[in-house]
């Protein structure tokens, strides 16, 4: 048997900044809509690079911000153990040409496609679950 316990801010940074890929949760044409990418954790922000005529980037675009959520996960299907973590905040374009180039440097696209803008998003809530054994 396994218990589910909340986790704290901190260790849901930790464990987000572990992984390389998640899952970015936005608004298109006022429908949820989900796409899988690979992100890195600097500080209070969830870094992504997307196409700027991709959905989310159209939308932060049009806005100038977006809210937005982010989720990653791990999960040992077999011991019925992982966790599980949240951001919710809000996305932005990075303008910044000296952020934009050193995010550019340390976070590679997994898609064959441009990936010419960079987006952060800020981590204003930040929730996880893990499940261990009892």
């Amino acid at each position: 048997m396994t218990s589910m316990r909340a986790l704290g801010r901190d260790r849901c940074l930790q464990l987000l900044a572990s992984v390389p890929v998640g899952r970015v949760v936005f608004s298109m044409r006022a429908l949820p809509a989900i796409r899988p990418v690979n992100h890195l954790v600097d500080g209070n922000t969830v870094v992504i690079r997307s196409n700027l005529g991709g959905a989310l980037a159209s939308t932060a675009t049009q806005s100038g911000a977006v809210v937005v959520a982010y989720e990653a996960d791990t999960f040992d299907l077999d011991g019925h153990t992982g966790w599980t973590v949240v951001v919710t905040g809000t996305a932005r374009l990075i303008l910044d040409a000296d952020r934009q180039a050193r995010y550019e440097r340390l976070l590679h696209p997994w898609v064959d496609e441009p990936m010419n803008c960079v987006i952060g998003i800020d981590c204003d809530l930040v929730t996880g679950y893990e499940l261990a054994p009892a």
